[in-house]
């Protein structure tokens, strides 16, 4: 595979990248930012050509994850799930040592950190679908996070209490036009699948009816 630079060609889809040409054939690309450290009339040999093939998965790899963090936060685990399913177009897939050094320059570049995400994750469900702790644990620990870290956040978020609520008042427009009884079949099995014990849920569904009695003293 050893040769000489013939052409450096920015390719036509995608500008920033550069295929390399030995002895007139195409052997591989790069980014352009990597690619202006050859030129043509330059050999590589091997090991080189192998070195520049690595520096070029690992950037796909890298540019692949910034794209799935721009979505939304992510975990290290998530992230790291991502690249074991990654496929380059030619078929390439991401070796181990290539996500760990992904990961480690995500790391520290501040694009990932399990602590913000788990903060991120409990204020979003606190926001639109509030749970339990017990079911935030659930959903964290799938998603990679330590339990030390779990613990810390949660300590900081909303009263499972003020959770229940949150959730109950939610499905008012659902449901007030029920008689108490139905109203309570309704309510009751919808929180304790969100993961709130029963002591919290009857006390959330005296108060939520007595709000729709009384909608003035809410």
């Amino acid at each position: 595979m050893a040769g000489e630079i013939s052409s450096l060609r920015r390719q036509k889809r995608n500008p920033d990248r550069v295929s390399i040409y030995l002895d007139g054939v195409y052997a591989f690309a790069l980014p352009a930012l990597e690619a202006v450290q050859l030129q043509r009339g330059q050999h590589l040999n091997d090991e080189e050509i192998e070195a520049l093939k690595t520096l070029d998965l690992r950037a796909k790899a890298y540019d692949q994850s910034v794209r799935f963090l721009a979505v939304r936060p992510r975990s290290v685990w998530e992230v790291r799930q991502k690249l074991r399913r990654y496929r380059s177009r030619q078929g390439e897939s991401v070796p181990a040592g290539h996500i760990e050094w992904v990961t480690d320059r995500l790391l520290e570049q501040g694009y990932l950190n399990d602590e913000e995400f788990a903060r991120y994750w409990i204020e979003q469900r606190n926001r639109f679908k509030p749970l339990a702790p017990a079911a935030l644990r659930y959903e964290l620990r799938n998603k990679g996070i330590e339990d030390r870290l779990i613990e810390a956040v949660l300590e900081e978020a909303v009263e499972p209490a003020d959770g229940a609520l949150q959730a109950a008042r939610s499905q008012l427009h659902r449901w007030r036009t029920l008689d108490k009884e139905a109203f309570r079949k309704k309510l009751a099995p919808f929180l304790q699948r969100r993961g709130f014990s029963w002591p919290i849920v009857r006390d959330v569904l005296e108060q939520v009816w007595r709000e729709i009695e009384h909608p003035e003293e809410r």
